[in-house]
């Protein structure tokens, strides 16, 4: 593999449905990506999407730089169920002076060692709520991760709006080009969200997407538009 010479704006370690969702909306907005995974069959998928995306096997040191993970300026490292790999692969690229390093947990004790090794910390398959810094004024919108730039990962409160509807009648990507990352219903949390799933008021959806296209939707869900 080719060493990046470009500052590269997204690095993005592995892709499970989280990480996919998220380099495919970064993709669709404009920004350039980099993505790694160890699956061969995922990597050839996500190249539809961008050219930047290179099967890993090791996660070590010496095999990030190769992919060029240095160069970007914000990495998410979305492998949070394999904890001692989460940790190294996050500290190996803090250790390469990457100024942004984003890192999945799933756990609280994970968590923790995360952050005391310098990285910011996301519980999306935990609770569902993606509790960073910024939290936007809004009834409907809970909880929200600003990216850079206009990109956000936010946990939305449906509304009766669009109560009754299933994922492909509410058809958030075509209108709001709004990616579905999760849906949290009655504590429960769910990944695999198929198109006939039928939505509910006061379900809280996980989407990844522009701040725009969010402000968007929150304006629909309220009435105002």
């Amino acid at each position: 593999m080719l060493q990046h010479k470009a500052i590269i704006e997204f690095g993005i370690i592995g892709l499970g449905r989280f990480g996919f969702a998220l380099a495919k909306t970064l993709a669709d907005a404009g920004k350039e990506v980099l993505v790694i995974d160890n699956n061969e069959s995922k990597i050839k998928q996500i190249r539809n999407i961008t050219e930047n995306a290179f099967v890993v096997g090791p996660l070590d040191k010496e095999s990030l730089e190769d992919a060029g993970i240095q160069n970007c300026g914000t990495v998410i490292v979305c492998i949070g169920e394999k904890v001692d790999v989460s940790i190294l692969t996050t500290l190996n690229v803090i250790s390469m002076g990457v100024p942004r390093v984003i890192a999945k947990a799933f756990s609280y004790e994970q968590g923790l060692i995360l952050e005391k090794i310098g990285a910011e910390v996301i519980y999306p398959e935990n609770d569902m709520a993606i509790r960073l810094a910024n939290r936007l004024i809004s009834s409907s919108t809970v909880d929200c991760i600003e990216l850079k730039g206009d990109i956000n990962i936010s946990e939305v409160k449906l509304t009766n709006k669009i109560a009754g509807q299933t994922v492909l009648e509410a058809n958030l990507r075509q209108k709001y080009k709004l990616n579905i990352i999760a849906i949290e219903r009655e504590g429960d949390t769910i990944t695999d969200i198929t198109p006939d799933y039928v939505l509910r008021e006061d379900d809280k959806v996980v989407v990844v997407g522009k701040r725009d296209d969010l402000k968007k939707f929150e304006l629909f869900l309220r009435g105002i538009r």
